[in-house]
């Protein structure tokens, strides 16, 4: 059997690019919150997951999830972007 067959059946996801810092970065859990974010944003969780080597709703990453929520909600209705708000709403939920 190809590989690429068995890595497709395996569940194996590519980590995205998200420009990430260096996991010693004192900035790294607030890129990756970001990052988790925008890929759920774009239907791309797992991607995201495996960049970062934090999984969906990771309670570590919840105070910058609500600061990005926070920043979100402050625009003007018209300028919200309501997947972003929805998508960071839902990982901070229990």
């Amino acid at each position: 059997m190809s590989r690429a067959f068995v890595r497709e059946d395996s569940g194996f996801v590519p980590p995205g690019h998200f420009g990430l810092p260096p996991r010693d970065d004192p900035g790294f859990d607030a890129a990756a919150a970001r990052a988790l974010l925008e890929a759920a944003r774009h239907g791309n969780t797992p991607s995201a997951e495996s960049a970062t080597g934090y999984r969906w709703g990771e309670p570590r990453l919840h105070r910058h999830v609500r600061r990005l929520l926070a920043a979100a909600e402050a625009l003007p209705e018209h300028e919200q972007d309501l997947r972003y708000v929805r998508v960071a709403r839902r990982f901070l939920a229990p």
